[in-house]
């Protein structure tokens, strides 16, 4: 059984996604907070295997809940919920540790099947904002080639051509199945790459992979 706190200033929002992830039959919802101090608090007293959480909320907004749980050494995966008026703050929010990032207007089924992805130890990023949140991930000092350090220099010379054309399409936003898909590869074998992607650029997880890619430039969302 999945357990999850919902963070959200919407109650009427909450609420809803509250009654549609209680109806699965392997999540229950402990848990509903109205900012980020009271999921700090909720989670505190009883802490849940996924937090869902907004970003822009009074008393503590989702960015500062989440450096301050992460920092706190919270065994609780994070997902950010944005409708993306705060760009630089959800990749702030990401690589800071969160699993990953969801847009509200996500439909219902791909929330249920975002949170059973990282509560299997992947990461989540919705493919539709990907190019939006990127480009201004590009417009950092130091996320570019030509100011790539030392390390990601190396790290980015050491992957195979296979592995960089498995790196960009994780970059797009694509599931394993729609690598598998477009490279005609089988499951085991996108699993095993991606496996060494991860070890190979010191990445935790896809989103990590993912901000790799267009840090070295191996993935250009046009």
């Amino acid at each position: 059984m999945t357990t999850l706190g919902l963070a959200d200033d919407e109650p009427l929002f909450t609420a809803g996604l509250a009654m549609i992830l209680d109806a699965q039959p392997d999540m229950r919802v402990l848990w509903q907070a109205t900012d980020g101090a009271d999921a700090i608090r909720q989670h505190d007293h009883e802490s849940p295997d996924i937090l869902l959480l907004d970003i822009q909320m009074p008393t503590r907004d989702g960015l500062a809940a989440t450096q301050q749980l992460i920092t706190a050494g919270t065994a609780t995966k994070i997902i950010i919920l944005t409708t993306f008026d705060t760009d630089e703050y959800v990749l702030t929010a990401i690589e800071s540790g969160a699993s990953g990032f969801l847009v509200k207007n996500t439909a219902p089924d791909d929330v249920v099947a975002a949170i059973r992805t990282v509560q299997d130890g992947d990461a989540v990023i919705s493919p539709g904002p990907t190019r939006r949140l990127f480009t201004t991930f590009r417009k950092r000092p130091g996320t570019t080639p030509a100011e790539l350090s030392r390390t990601d220099s190396r790290l980015a010379e050491e992957l195979t051509p296979r592995e960089r054309d498995i790196l960009a399409l994780i970059a797009r936003g694509l599931t394993n199945q729609e690598i598998c898909d477009q490279l005609w590869l089988t499951m085991p074998t996108i699993k095993t790459h991606i496996g060494n992607l991860r070890a190979k650029t010191q990445s935790r997880d896809r989103v990590q992979l993912a901000l790799f890619a267009l840090r070295a430039g191996i993935a250009e969302l046009t």
